[in-house]
């Protein structure tokens, strides 16, 4: 149940940066931001701070902001609709109260006429049917209640569409960009606490390539096949390249130059990808400079190797059985966890960049998909209909809830069956 727990909110920590990123560019850009939850499904805290309620929530599998006006708003006065309302100090509408008007002993009932909560905030009423009708003036924050529960409205200036198209791609890309900036500030910290690959050996691994070839604990790598190796990462990149390829070494031994061949072991990583393996394992140093170049680099080459395996999901190359979703998180996680601090936070920092691309894909309901109908809205010099905008993202939601179920199958079928 710990573990369970602490999983929890080790993912969770990655839904909050990438959420947070979203919640600070709306605000800034004066987006009304209702909600701001981490999970989905019902809720199991909240509170209220500003505007907005904090809230998480049953289902630990994202999150999300609710931004006023990124769905189409829902509030509606009809003629004919007896109301009550509440008045602030400034005697303008604070509170539109739809039923149980009993629980506000000193509103004042009316009828609509003619109400707009959006652009002209007023509502024209009349308290009985022999008296004049009256234009109430409401402010624009005023809250419209129903069952006891308060929904703040949302004037147009404050909703996502009136925001200019920069703003709004801003507040929808800020949540990827965090999860970026957050990977690249754990490998930074990484690089601080356990230090940084250099090309110098640490350890041969027994029976293997690079001790068949006779590479020595304190060698130097220098070449591969005349290429300068200025660091680890571009020497791994070299040798996963390079199965059953042989390639020439040259390391500096003690100050004496050596020359190496060694051909790399094919190790499968999937059904339908492998990398080469010579069997060594490098070096650390702790260097500030460093670090910070390891934080930048890694998040690079992690990226990178997500987008080779997007490419090889769409090419045929990688079948949707070499993807996990939720309970292959946990046992990886889980797995990353009893390898200690530094194999969880290498883990931490490759979800948080998966989370990032995998937010940016144009699909509908994720935040490429939204990204790719504001590039249509400048193209076209005009905005989609937010109705039907709102329709392709809930199918799309609804089938990534679908993939979500395939491929947690998988992954039940993968680790308990």
């Amino acid at each position: 149940m710990t573990t369970v727990i602490s999983i929890i909110i080790f993912f969770g920590d990655l839904v909050f940066f990438h959420e947070l990123g979203h919640l600070l560019l709306a605000k800034r850009a004066g987006i009304l931001c209702r909600e701001f939850a981490i999970g989905f499904g019902p809720k199991i805290f909240t509170f209220k701070k500003g505007e907005t309620v904090y809230t998480i929530r049953l289902l630990p599998l994202g999150g999300f902001v609710r931004m006023a006006g990124e769905d189409p708003e829902m509030i509606e006065l009809k003629p004919g609709q007896r109301v009550g309302l509440l008045f602030n100090d400034q005697n303008k509408v604070s509170k539109i109260v739809i039923n149980q008007k009993s629980a506000y002993p000193n509103l004042k009932e009316v009828t609509v006429e003619e109400a707009d909560l959006e652009r002209g905030l007023f509502i024209k009423g009349y308290e009985g049917e022999d008296e004049p009708a009256v234009v109430y003036p409401i402010d624009e924050t005023s809250h419209y209640v129903m069952d006891g529960s308060e929904f703040q409205i949302a004037p147009y200036d404050r909703q996502f569409g009136s925001k200019s198209l920069w703003d709004r791609f801003l507040a929808i890309f800020a949540g990827p960009v965090m999860n970026f900036l957050l990977a690249i500030v754990i490998f930074i910290a990484l690089g601080l606490l356990q230090g940084t690959p250099t090309n110098q050996v640490k350890e041969v691994v027994d029976g293997s390539p690079a001790e068949q070839a006779g590479m020595m604990n304190g060698d130097v790598i220098t070449e591969i096949n005349g290429t300068e190796i200025t660091g680890w990462n571009q020497m791994t990149s070299i040798i996963q390249e390079n199965a059953n390829n042989q390639l020439g070494f040259n390391v500096d031994r003690e100050g004496e130059s050596v020359s190496l061949s060694i051909t790399p072991e094919k190790q499968e990583l999937s059904e339908n990808q492998s990398v080469g393996r010579i069997g060594v394992a490098p070096e650390y140093q702790v260097n500030f400079l460093d670090s910070i170049v390891f934080g930048f680099t890694s998040t690079y080459e992690f990226g990178k190797a997500i987008f080779v395996g997007l490419g090889q999901l769409v090419t045929g190359q990688l079948s949707i059985d070499a993807f996990s979703g939720p309970v292959g998180i946990y046992s990886y996680t889980e797995e990353a966890a009893s390898g200690g601090l530094y194999v969880l936070m290498r883990w931490a920092g490759f979800l948080s960049i998966n989370l990032g691309i995998f937010n940016l894909l144009p699909l509908p309901a994720l935040d490429g998909g939204r990204l790719l109908f504001i590039g249509v809205e400048a193209l076209r010099g005009k905005p989609i209909d937010p109705q039907k905008e709102s329709l392709v993202h809930f199918i799309g939601f609804s089938f990534l809830m679908l993939l979500m179920l395939v491929v947690t199958w998988n992954d039940i079928q993968r680790f308990f069956l």
